[in-house]
């Protein structure tokens, strides 16, 4: 540690915040919260012995050190996660433990609008905060928000009843009309205003409304919002993390492993995963995800429709990848520095032809075969130098065909499970999206023929009930919710009508 940080660290707080390790350049390496930030960044500059390389190497490379304090560690957990999406910092996303990151959903345009957690975010309208770098702490600092902007944390599913959450001031009570479904969403977006930092705002608003009520003497609705601003006021003594995590950040290897494995020039800042997805030859798509560092990128997911449809997934693959390759779409997208394609042998020789097809053979392809796992490599074309050393360290072998070799590793290693990731993740977006199309052309010919009902009210139907079969079973109240009275009776009158005509 040079004497200029070290003098510099003198000067730090016993108050909760966010750090930010800088290299000698003055790039942001590592952030990371704190509950004292005193006790938390002088640990990094303690001799240790049960440190591994990686943090080892973190250490070594800090030249500098900011930090920004704040109230409560909930704002600190909060703070953080949008810091790092902001700056990405090396050594978070090298370093991070992919298995405990986690996001909050907020489905606030639903009609029934819930709060829950989710590993893997949706294209499903809802809105997520995250990724968060710790289940435990982040649900630990919702529950305690709880307190303060009571929320549903699943649908009612026909329930008519408050649940024992409302009498604990927990849930918002919409079942038995407590709340009602405009002042619920107001409080979400409470909520949603302290996950983004606006906490002193949301306190600065609350408090205005209270001796407004109070004024106006509507004293139970006044005795509410004291009691959210006690619980905003009193964050600072909630103890959501203190400084029990462990200094060793480094629990996922995978990247690493990857890297040491292939015999990759350097990591992957950006890896792409390839899956097709259809019925028998029908609405044939394919999906392109994208993982920054290791860490699934959804602004930068594509989606493709093939030009036609066929039961023929080497073809569909190749379509595809030319597609993706294209000098427009190359330009507009980047590179990737490591293509997976989800599939054996024959989809990843369809995507190796395409590839080189569009002259961009410098690039690495391989794939994960669905029944054993497998890591798929072309002896000649994949672009890799595979690492024997390290595949029995892993404790894998391989077997081989005049073409291709087959990589066998324990499914339980940190390189499998990132692959399983990239694949699965590949897979659900390919299937959504055929999903998608299959279901428009199911209820499109029966709902586009009732009189009135425009596209935006379809969408509306398809989104609550999610087939047309669903639409058709749904009573009149459960559209109503949905459409309002007035068109509920339209559409509820015409498919009942057309149905029993079907069947006369």
């Amino acid at each position: 540690m040079n004497t200029s940080l070290q003098n510099k660290l003198k000067g730090l707080p016993t108050n909760p915040g966010v750090y930010f390790h800088k290299n000698a350049t003055g790039q942001i390496i590592y952030i990371g919260k704190a509950a004292n930030l005193r006790n938390r960044v002088r640990q990094y500059f303690q001799a240790s012995r049960s440190r591994d390389s990686k943090t080892q190497l973190l250490v070594s490379e800090i030249n500098d050190t900011d930090w920004m304090v704040v109230d409560s560690e909930v704002e600190a957990l909060f703070l953080e996660a949008e810091m790092v999406r902001r700056y990405m910092p090396h050594y978070n996303i090298l370093l991070r433990d992919d298995k405990s990151m986690i996001y909050i959903r907020i489905d606030y345009d639903s009609t029934y609008p819930t709060v829950s957690f989710t590993r893997r975010p949706l294209d499903d309208q809802a809105r997520y905060f995250g990724p968060f770098f710790n289940a435990q702490t982040t649900k630990q600092a919702m529950k305690v928000l709880r307190r303060a902007f009571p929320y549903a944390t699943s649908g009612h599913a026909g329930k008519r009843r408050v649940s024992l959450d409302y009498h604990l001031g927990l849930d918002p009570g919409l079942e038995e009309g407590k709340t009602s479904i405009k002042d619920y969403r107001t409080n979400l977006r409470r909520l949603i205003a302290v996950i983004e930092g606006k906490r002193k705002d949301i306190q600065d608003k609350l408090e205005k409304d209270m001796h407004r009520l109070a004024k106006n003497t509507e004293f139970e609705q006044a005795a509410k919002i004291r009691n959210q601003l006690n619980v905003l006021k009193n964050l600072h003594n909630q103890i959501v993390f203190s400084d029990k995590e462990f200094l060793d950040i480094s629990k996922d290897h995978a990247l690493d492993e990857l890297v040491n494995l292939l015999g990759l020039k350097a990591f992957p800042k950006r890896i792409e995963g390839y899956d097709i997805s259809h019925m028998s030859g029908s609405d044939v798509v394919a999906s392109m995800v994208v993982f920054t560092n290791g860490v699934s990128d959804k602004s930068e997911y594509r989606k493709f429709k093939t030009h036609k449809d066929q039961n023929n997934d080497f073809d569909n693959m190749n379509e595809t990848i030319k597609r993706r390759f294209s000098l427009a779409n190359r330009k507009a997208w980047g590179m990737p520095n490591l293509v997976i394609i989800d599939g054996g042998k024959g989809q990843l020789g369809a995507a190796i032809k395409a590839r080189d097809d569009m002259e961009c053979s410098s690039i690495p392809f391989i794939s994960l075969a669905k029944r054993e796992e497998q890591i798929v490599l072309s002896k000649v074309k994949s672009n890799t130098v595979l690492n024997l050393d390290v595949l029995h360290k892993l404790g894998g072998f391989l077997t081989e065909s005049d073409d291709y070799v087959l990589i066998n590793i324990p499914h339980s290693t940190n390189l499998v499970r990132l692959l399983q990731r990239i694949r699965d993740e590949s897979h659900r977006f390919a299937v959504s999206y055929h999903s998608v199309l299959k279901t428009k052309r199911q209820t499109s010919s029966m709902l586009d023929e009732i009189p009135g009902i425009g596209q935006l009210t379809r969408k509306k139907l398809i989104r609550s009930f999610g087939s047309k079969r669903a639409v058709g079973e749904a009573t009149e109240l459960d559209i109503a919710i949905v459409v309002g009275a007035s068109r509920a009776k339209k559409i509820f009158d015409y498919l009942h009508t057309t149905e029993q005509s079907s069947k006369t």
